[in-house]
């Protein structure tokens, strides 16, 4: 039973969907690994002026089992029969943070007429590679499931994970933060973390093959700002890489932005990757809110 909205039953599996306020549908997709109940506080903002709607994607937080990675075409399949099983009112703004970010986009290329706008919370984006310096994109490129190390590798990690995030989530509401932390780092829990985008290049092709971006109003939201995850995670020596990465990302940003009628870029100098979700809260409330009123009416 999960602790964080209803559970909805789909073809492929029942998956829990927390849905508050009233008006336009806003649906967040979280990143990799992680379940809609990390956007609560960007999801109570929004849900004072629209209809925020959370869920866990299948195989994550208390989604029903599947064999994971998934395509980007299963994921975006899903979400659209959740949606209409769930009754909930389109045409959707989706905010996409990280992994979430690509899944969003390739749906709005998919199911164009079903979207209204976007919001990117510093998205995966399959254009990556060509900013990233040479050994960090053939990381990327060579991402492959079946090398994911056993669990007596894996557990040292995610000890670390867990300490880090614990004291990244420290104010949370303690109902909502132990439930989160005791599923998404069980043994479980994190090895299907870490699978889910170990697909990236085949989820990059799908995007690729999906065609060109639809004429939606889309806010990307580039966080620039120090990551306590990262910083817990690294070695001091390796914060200027990471950095640099930040760099690269926004410079992405700016130049498909640019290629886009409706597109523009802000800068979170306030949060990083890591906990972008609610370290920048109150600036994915205010893209969302940009984005209707760019929409217009239903």
């Amino acid at each position: 039973m999960t602790p964080f909205g209803e559970r909805v039953e789909i073809s492929s599996g029942a998956m829990p969907v927390h849905r508050s306020g009233s008006g336009p549908s806003v649906v967040f997709l979280p990143g990799g690994g992680m379940s809609g109940a990390h956007c609560w506080k960007a999801h109570a903002l929004v849900a004072e002026f629209a209809t925020a709607v959370s869920y866990d994607r299948l195989g994550l937080g208390w989604s029903d089992a599947v064999e994971l990675p998934r395509s980007g075409t299963q994921v975006s399949d899903d979400l659209r029969e959740l949606l209409r099983t769930a009754r909930a009112p389109g045409p959707f703004v989706l905010v996409g943070h990280s992994l979430g970010g690509l899944h969003a986009r390739l749906h709005a290329k998919r199911f164009a007429g079903e979207v209204a706008g976007l919001v990117l919370l510093d998205p995966t984006h399959e254009d990556i590679t060509g900013y990233l310096p040479e050994a960090e994109a053939k990381r990327l490129d060579a991402l492959n499931p079946d090398a994911l190390p056993g669990d007596e590798h894996l557990d040292p990690v995610r000890a670390r994970y867990r300490a880090a995030f614990e004291r990244a989530m420290a104010e949370w509401p303690a109902e909502i933060r132990e439930p989160l932390l005791e599923r998404g780092f069980s043994r479980d829990g994190y090895r299907n973390s870490s699978l889910e985008p170990l697909n990236l290049p085949r989820v990059f092709d799908e995007v690729r093959q999906a065609g060109p971006d639809p004429d939606l109003p889309t806010i990307f939201l580039s966080a620039m700002g120090p990551d306590p995850v990262a910083d817990e995670l690294v070695p001091p020596e390796a914060r200027k890489p990471a950095a640099e990465r930040g760099l690269a990302k926004h410079r992405l940003y700016c130049d498909l932005a640019a290629t886009l009628p409706r597109a523009e870029v802000r800068r979170l100098d306030d949060a990083g990757h890591s906990t972008a979700l609610w370290a920048g809260a109150d600036a994915v409330a205010d893209a969302v809110r940009d984005v209707l009123r760019s929409a217009g009416p239903a």
